[in-house]
């Protein structure tokens, strides 16, 4: 017998952000989250995504022990805006038990339905700049701090339950000894005296801030033809701001900028944390953040996280004054290993800025839709 609870309470919420850590315990590629940075996120006064998003939150048990989780989500801004009647689901783990799986899932269903929703979604967060994806390959390599692990028989979950592939995406990953300056060195140099550009550097965090309004603003504009794309708000970017930058070595952020200083082209690399988290396991304190410090400061692998450049600007050559500058802080640093984030696998203009460093993909995700 499966029963299905809302979350009303601080305690069950720290249960649905701690069931994974049991589900996972002996899983050598998951990677746990920070228990308090995962319980701010699901805070309505900490995170403003709840200004234009509501989310309730479900515990699946059996035998009165917690064998599921999901959070169901509207996106008000993706419906009423753009008029996409979707139904988001995320957060979403179980034990291999189809029952679980689909009482679930029947509650993201039926609020979709209360609402005149379409279709489901899933899994995805509240945003763009949230994980999205159930894995489909790569079981066998540790997950970065940006993207869901899961066990391979989720996917059968979705398939017997009558779910639909919505969105394909890969991962890839290639070893920084690849990356070769001919590709970019003297393009850089012609591309920056033709548009007049020149790349900023960054040693301090506080030297970041003055642009990162203008960071989200760019993000915006560069990702809005994507498909399931949700501009983030102004109110937004405050939050997205101090959960992020704070995280990022400012050597890992290139701004390129036009004559008039204004922005034409970023990058965020992030250090790969994943081994650190799993030390950390969920906690800063006592340990935690000490192993976090030590990956930001040491770490040999990176982490590709946003790329954006204006549509303007695009196809003329501007990531290769981002490379170089990228190519001159790794060279330094001794960085071995470069890694991306999902992409959409239909995101070509993605692919032809990577295909030089004949990269590998090395995960793949798949989101799942069923119409309601």
């Amino acid at each position: 017998m499966i029963t299905v609870k809302e979350i009303h309470s601080k305690k069950e919420l720290k249960q649905f952000v701690k069931f994974p850590f049991k589900l996972y315990k002996d899983s050598k590629y998951w990677v746990p989250p920070i228990i308090k940075q995962e319980l701010e996120t699901f805070n309505k006064d900490k995170n403003p995504i709840f200004k234009d998003a509501e989310a309730r939150f479900f515990l699946a048990y059996k035998n009165n022990k917690i064998v599921g989780r999901i959070a169901a989500i509207i996106n008000w801004l993706e419906v009423k805006d753009q008029n996409l009647k979707k139904m988001r689901f995320g957060w979403f783990d179980f034990i291999d038990d189809q029952e679980v799986s689909k009482a679930l899932l029947t509650e993201v269903e039926q609020i979709g339905k209360e609402h005149d929703l379409d279709y489901t979604e899933g899994p995805v967060g509240f945003s763009n700049l949230d994980k999205v994806g159930v894995m489909t390959e790569g079981f066998d390599s540790i997950a970065p701090m940006i993207t869901w692990y899961n066990h391979p028989y989720y996917v059968k979950h979705y398939e017997n339950l009558g779910y639909q592939i919505e969105k394909h995406y890969s991962e890839s990953k290639f070893p920084f000894e690849n990356v070769k300056p001919e590709f970019f060195k003297k393009a850089q140099e012609l591309i920056k005296r033709r548009y007049n550009l020149r790349a900023l550097k960054f040693t301090k965090t506080s030297e970041v801030m003055p642009y990162a309004d203008k960071m989200f603003d760019l993000f915006n504009e560069s990702y809005a033809s994507l498909s399931s794309f949700v501009a983030i708000t102004d109110i937004q970017k405050e939050y997205f701001k101090q959960k992020f930058i704070s995280f990022v070595n400012p050597e890992y952020i290139k701004f390129v900028v036009d004559k008039d200083d204004e922005l034409v082209g970023f990058a965020i690399v992030m250090p790969a944390f994943a081994k650190a988290l799993q030390k950390a396991k969920g906690k800063l304190f006592p340990l935690g953040f000490r192993h976090i410090l030590k990956a930001k400061k040491d770490s040999k692998d990176v982490i590709f996280y946003l790329i954006g450049i204006h549509p303007t600007y695009q196809n003329k050559g501007v990531h290769a004054v981002i490379f170089n500058e990228y190519y001159e802080t790794f060279t330094e640093k001794g960085i071995q290993t470069c890694f991306r984030t999902p992409e959409l696998e239909d995101n070509e203009a993605i692919h032809k800025i990577w295909k030089h460093f004949n990269p590998e993909v090395y995960k793949r995700r798949k989101t799942f839709r069923k119409d309601l």
